[in-house]
């Protein structure tokens, strides 16, 4: 089963609590949908997309909705969206994202999805947005850098 985007954010924004900047919870929640691929037979985290966008991928809705708070710690204005199931493989893959990946900055976040080979960097081109990064290729970021 997949999620929202709003849904996992929220999660993580609850996670933190409410500590995380747009930049921080649009870079956890790729790692976490990668990881979640790979862990559950290609089955995606979220019913949304990422593309390449300057600081690394982004999950457009999510970013258009918490685009607000700039950079600071988004508020909670998830408040309509419902968290994942507890005990559910997505709640345990963005809590395992979480413990892992956030107490690290924007710029650490950023690095680690701006890996030379990876995702982002095959469709990141200078200027251009809506550059759709394919779950394929982020299943097999995952399986070349992280692996």
């Amino acid at each position: 089963m997949t999620i929202s985007a709003f849904a996992a954010a929220k999660y993580l924004a609850e996670r933190s609590d409410w500590s995380l900047t747009n930049l921080q919870m649009q870079k956890i929640l790729y790692l976490a949908h990668m990881a979640h691929m790979v862990e559950n037979n290609g089955q995606p985290l979220i019913n949304s997309w990422f593309e390449a966008w300057e600081y690394g991928p982004v999950c457009p809705p999510l970013y258009h909705k918490l685009k607000i708070y700039g950079g600071d710690p988004v508020g909670n204005i998830l408040h309509r969206s419902a968290s994942p199931a507890e005990n559910s493989p997505e709640a345990k893959t963005l809590e395992a994202a979480y413990e892992k990946l956030g107490g690290l900055s924007g710029g650490r976040l950023v690095a680690l999805t701006h890996q030379q080979g990876g995702a982002w960097e095959k469709h990141w081109r200078q200027g251009i947005r809506g550059a759709t990064i394919p779950n394929e290729d982020i299943v097999q970021e995952y399986r070349d850098i992280f692996a």
